[in-house]
């Protein structure tokens, strides 16, 4: 017991030296440190040895990077040692604390005090064009055994994109090592380029243009695209060059158009978590509401404002009077959650202004088109005029929460995390809007008035309710898809406009008060569109071509995909 109580005496009385033994860093600090301030020799001497150590954390490396961008600055101790220290703030012109490269702490006086170093007066540390070669040569080989797959990956490709002959051996050596497929067979591609520029063996050169091409790299085509272009290659050479090229060409065409029918799902998604709401309205009421569009940006703007209380607050100035919500400054994890508690509230802001609006506006106008179409187009202006008061005329930015960026690849097509998002929410509003309407009383109401909404009301239904309810439900789905096109663009008054034409067009070509019509077509739109900009080449004539194609469907069937018959719709 005395001898326990003893050492946690020692271990509080000397927190140095424990740290100095246990600190995984130390090694590597003090050996940069030792390179700052060596000879040329040395230098190369200690970087090649961190290299071959593939131990260094990203805090080393960055010291590294500092080094070769100039940023280690030497500072002369009292006693004549010369410590290789980095600023807090270099590009500032005042005084500035600065760190040990040694250590990593504080830089302090023989009094403990913080040692305050002036950035215009200090002395970097010598670097020349030699020099930076080497420890940006050491900073791609230990880029190679960095934990992230993606790192070892893009270190090996730019390694082999150089086609040095000097990268060979250390992509060998790391290709013996390396568990990750996708890493391995970007090794091997790394290793086959540099082949591919070894002229003085054209076997090798052959035997590399095949190699790629059994393994569909498309980042080699440039390379071999050369090759065939070459005046000093043999015939041998570019002719198996013009053959790799073909075939990873055509590998490239096959994963561009699961790429465009990816696309294709997840256009077709929006389009259909934006007109699914309309469809609903539409079918059921006859109404055209021309302010659905604005329901959109409801949603969006309230995932908006979501995301910046959840931050640092936001400030809105309706009618010149400054107001400003408390953020709740939050960071992290929690920040990232903030979409998911978006998600109900755009929901529930767009059906209370569908509410109002039905409220308001829409019970005096059934079964009257004209009337309702352009009081429904008014109140649109009204609400991108709020907008504007509320928000300012200009777009603003909502920052999507990290699981939502990046993406990840199979066979080289491109799966974006949002585009994949959309897909997943879309289904499940599908699923919702289905229990809904064949699982639920109100789901019965819905149906019945849509078949015969006289016969309903006599059987006791009440219709008014269920007008208002469906159409509360209708924008509520709105909103729902005004939070989802917040994280990938920009959200401003004019939002609803660019999807308004689209969601009539979704709901007409698949089948007013049809929700399978309504997926159908938004899936066949979708598709239609992006396959059709690949193959013409432009954006603007596919949209053409889609529009001209929806033109002749619908003489052909100009009640849609699924046609809804009922007295209801077709009085």
């Amino acid at each position: 017991m005395h001898r326990l109580k003893l050492f946690c005496l020692v271990a509080m009385l000397a927190p140095p030296l424990l740290y100095a033994e246990t600190d995984p860093e130390a090694p590597t600090r003090s050996a940069i440190a030792r390179a700052v301030t060596s000879s040329a020799a040395d230098q190369e001497s200690i970087l090649n040895q961190l290299a071959a150590s593939g131990g260094v954390s990203k805090a080393q490396r960055d010291l590294l990077v500092s080094w070769n961008n100039g940023e280690i600055y030497l500072y002369d101790e009292p006693d004549g040692k010369t410590v290789p220290v980095v600023l807090e703030q270099p590009d500032t012109t005042d005084k500035t604390r600065a760190f040990r490269v040694d250590t990593g702490e504080l830089l302090r006086d023989s009094n403990g005090a913080p040692v305050m170093i002036d950035p215009t007066t200090a002395t970097a540390a010598d670097i020349n064009a030699v020099l930076r070669k080497k420890i940006q040569r050491t900073l791609d080989l230990l880029g190679l055994s960095d934990p992230n797959p993606d790192v070892r990956a893009g270190t090996a490709f730019k390694l082999g994109s150089s086609q040095k002959a000097e990268n060979l051996a250390v992509l060998e050596t790391r290709l013996k090592l390396e568990k990750d497929a996708r890493v391995s067979k970007i090794l091997h591609e790394a290793k086959a380029l540099i082949a591919l520029a070894d002229t003085a063996r054209p076997d090798r050169q052959v035997a590399a243009a095949n190699t790629l091409a059994q393994l569909n790299c498309i980042g080699g085509l440039d390379a071999l695209t050369g090759l065939t272009e070459s005046k000093n290659v043999s015939p041998e050479v570019k002719q198996a060059a013009a053959k790799a090229t073909q075939s990873i060409r055509n590998y490239l065409s096959v994963v561009n158009f699961f790429g465009t029918i990816f696309r294709g799902f997840s256009l077709g998604s929006i389009l259909l978590v934006s007109a699914l709401g309309l469809a609903i309205t539409f079918g059921l009421m006859g109404v055209i509401n021309m302010a659905h569009g604005e329901m959109i940006a409801v949603g969006a703007y309230t995932t908006y404002v979501v995301e910046n209380v959840f931050r640092d607050g936001l400030a809105l100035s309706p009618l010149g009077v400054r107001i400003v919500l408390p953020g709740l400054h939050l960071s992290g994890w929690p920040f990232q959650t903030y979409f998911i508690f978006a998600i109900p509230l755009s929901f529930l802001a767009a059906a209370l202004a569908g509410l109002a609006l039905e409220r308001l506006v829409i019970r005096f106008l059934y079964r009257r088109v004209l009337e309702s179409l352009l009081a429904t187009w008014g109140v649109s202006l009204i609400m991108q005029q709020l907008f504007r008061l509320v928000f300012g005329a200009n777009n603003v930015q909502v920052n999507s929460p990290s699981w939502l960026l990046g993406n990840f690849t199979i066979s080289d097509v491109i799966l974006g995390y949002n585009r994949i998002f959309v897909i997943a929410f879309a289904v499940l509003i599908v699923i919702g809007t289905w229990i809904l309407l064949t699982k639920t009383p109100l789901g019965l109401f819905i149906r019945a008035v849509i078949q015969d909404r006289d016969m309903a009301a006599c059987m006791g239904v009440p219709t008014e309710r269920v007008n208002m309810l469906t159409f509360a439900f209708g924008s509520g789905l709105a909103g729902l898809a005004g939070a989802f096109l917040s994280q990938i663009g920009n959200v401003g008054p004019s939002l609803g406009q660019s999807y308004i034409i689209d969601s009539f067009m979704t709901v007409v070509v698949g089948g007013v008060g049809s929700i399978a019509g309504t997926v159908a077509s938004a899936l066949g739109i979708g598709l239609s569109d992006q396959v059709l900009q690949q193959l013409l080449g432009s954006p603007v004539l596919g949209k053409i071509m889609v529009l001209a194609i929806i033109i002749l469907f619908l003489q052909w069937k100009p009640g849609g995909f699924f046609p809804t018959r009922s007295r209801s719709l077709d009085s």
